[in-house]
């Protein structure tokens, strides 16, 4: 009997002990995860999300966001066709026409990809959660840049931001990083991505951007997709059947897995 007795009050003092790391366990992870840390995975450093990214009315290294959203574009349609980093579903192409302070990332084009990319510190990343663009060289019919701007604001809205995570932790509020470029030219070269005659044209874009702070050296996994509104949502006057220009097709899942050297 006294056996007995002893062995209840040990399974006793188990079960509170059990039950008492198990709260502590939850305690834990929800004020981890409810700080928002980024963890570097080669030194154990600690960034804080809302401390990398810049603001809408920033001016990152001395020029004006939606300003950094134009020259986006400007390097996207400056490179062939058959080196694109767009087109690519490895990263060997992440690296070209890129230049510092700031590197530009794209999306992916009807399917989901794992690039694996080497960049150099101290540099910022500007990539396009889903964006849109028109010009005179692809809506010849179009006189104004008033006609342009109310183009690409037209299929921009048919778009929603879905997610972006940097090693796993989501940035919050993406619908406020809206923002549509003013005027600005681009040249396209032979075997262009548009399929159109090599040229210089002008045009407006609008999109949903992310625009990342210089990252310490180290590891990162860095995964962004926008999505289409549905379709009883979308007028036929706002949709485009250009594949770059505008978002329809880029709605898939992009992941850098990035080294900072």
């Amino acid at each position: 009997m006294k056996t007995e007795i002893i062995l209840i009050q040990v399974l006793s003092i188990m079960a509170i002990l059990i039950i008492s790391n198990s709260n502590n366990l939850k305690a834990y992870n929800e004020e981890f995860y409810s700080t928002n840390q980024i963890v570097n995975k080669n030194n154990n450093m600690t960034l804080d999300i809302s401390d990398l990214v810049f603001e809408l009315d920033s001016n990152p290294f001395d020029i004006p966001y939606s300003d950094w959203t134009a020259k986006w574009w400007q390097w996207a349609y400056s490179i062939p066709k058959d080196i694109h980093p767009a087109y690519d579903s490895t990263g060997k192409f992440c690296h070209v026409n890129q230049k510092e302070p700031v590197w530009f990332f794209p999306g992916t084009y009807e399917h989901p990809v794992i690039r694996h990319c080497e960049i150099p510190k101290d540099v910022g990343l500007l990539f396009p959660i889903l964006n849109s663009e028109c010009s005179f060289a692809e809506f010849p019919e179009m006189k104004t840049k008033e006609e342009l701007s109310n183009c690409a604001k037209e299929i921009q809205d048919t778009t929603v931001p879905e997610f972006v995570t940097l090693n796993g932790i989501e940035i919050p509020n993406l619908e406020k990083y809206r923002i549509q470029s003013g005027l600005f030219k681009f040249t396209l070269p032979e075997n262009n991505i548009l399929d159109l005659p090599k040229g210089t044209t002008e045009a407006v874009s609008d999109g949903y951007w992310m625009f990342l702070k210089p990252l310490p050296p180290g590891d990162y996994e860095l995964k962004f997709k926008g999505n289409l509104k549905p379709v009883n949502e979308i007028t036929k006057d706002n949709t485009t059947d250009e594949e770059f220009a505008g978002p329809v097709g880029w709605n898939y899942t992009s992941t850098y897995l990035l080294t900072i050297k």
